[in-house]
């Protein structure tokens, strides 16, 4: 059958997308001691010359990554974060006035046209270009004027999983030391331990529940909505499923009046006040008769799909984690072949 021969493809038993996702727990502790001295470098001097704004620059699971970013930028440091689109450059040739900004690269490749074009475009408009690129060898390494190496390590997966979660810590640790944040320091250190911990977590109940559907939402807010993000555009690579990711306050605004009977809905919800405003719109919607499956870190091993209660911060982290191996798991329950989905390629040449 499609998913017996699926597993083999990492030649353990396991496809590859599920045997890389395994590896964060090893790739993040790699990040951390090989640039511990560069981030707390990089966050003195941020603190010491304030930017006005933070630009970042990134494309799918990258981009979701900098989402999560600008939540931990605007909350723990206060500077505006917006997301560059790179078409105004590299189609539109407009100009870029980046004054007293710091522009955030990230990348799993470092090599799409478009994304080196808007990086250079802002820091030879003068923007400090900080960039976090797993291709040590990439263009984008090479014209960062901090480069911080995501040390992920090979992922032959078409479908991002380490490159992802080491990109998210790398954030974290960056704006703990940026927010000179010792409680913040200490939890990103203890990250690789709960991760592996986050890895064996069975969220096959979620798998029973999407296995024959068609749409999905996935929600979250604040520092989960990154991931719920991401976790739409894993079910629309990966398991050939349509999904929407929404905050669960922008929700409310039109897409809700979709959501009936059977609708399935995953729902990603921290420990902090803004995992209560997940937790009441998933609510709603189980009220509805929706299919709810909610991964709640407030209520730890005893949610519906089980989580760690930690720092609010890395929760998310530690939420897709466990995400990964069942959205895997999910792909081949529907004869898909995760570490190849149509059409896809690792390397994304946009210009």
């Amino acid at each position: 059958m499609v998913a017996d021969e699926n597993q083999k493809s990492a030649g353990n038993g396991m496809t590859l997308m599920a045997s890389e996702a395994a590896e964060a727990s090893v790739a993040v502790r790699r990040l951390l001691d090989a640039n511990i001295e560069s981030l707390r470098t990089l966050g003195a001097s941020l603190r010491a010359d304030l930017p006005t704004l933070v630009v970042t620059c990134a494309r799918g699971s990258s981009d979701h990554a900098a989402t999560y970013g600008k939540y931990l930028i605007e909350t723990l440091v206060g500077v505006p974060v917006a997301s560059a689109a790179p078409s105004v450059v590299s189609v539109f040739s407009a100009p870029v006035v980046a004054g007293r900004s710091l522009c955030i690269a990230i990348s799993q490749s470092g090599r799409s046209p478009d994304l080196l074009a808007t990086a250079e475009a802002y820091k030879k408009s003068g923007a400090r270009l900080v960039a976090f690129v797993n291709d040590e060898t990439s263009p984008l390494a090479a014209m960062a004027d901090t480069y911080i190496a995501l040390k992920a390590g090979p992922e032959k997966s078409v479908a991002a999983t380490k490159s992802y979660i080491v990109s998210l810590a790398g954030l974290a640790a960056l704006v703990a030391e940026w927010a000179d944040d010792d409680g913040l320091r200490a939890a990103v250190q203890g990250l690789p331990d709960l991760l592996a911990r986050a890895n064996g977590f069975d969220w096959s109940a979620a798998v029973e529940a999407l296995r024959d559907a068609r749409n999905l939402f996935t929600i979250g807010r604040g520092y989960t909505f990154g991931i719920a993000q991401e976790a739409a555009l894993k079910f629309k690579e990966t398991c050939g499923l349509h999904a929407e990711a929404f905050s669960a306050a922008e929700v409310k605004h039109g897409p809700m009046a979709i959501v009936r009977d059977g609708f399935p809905v995953l729902a990603f919800a921290s420990s902090d006040l803004a995992g209560d405003g997940v937790r009441e719109t998933a609510g709603v919607f189980a009220a509805r008769g929706a299919k709810v499956c909610l991964a709640d870190a407030k209520t730890g091993d005893a949610s519906q799909l089980p989580a760690i209660q930690a720092h609010p911060v890395i929760e998310p982290i530690l939420m897709i984690q466990s995400f990964y191996h069942m959205a895997n798991a999910l792909s081949l329950a529907r004869g898909h072949d995760p570490d190849r989905p149509l059409f896809l390629s690792k390397v994304t040449e946009t210009r």
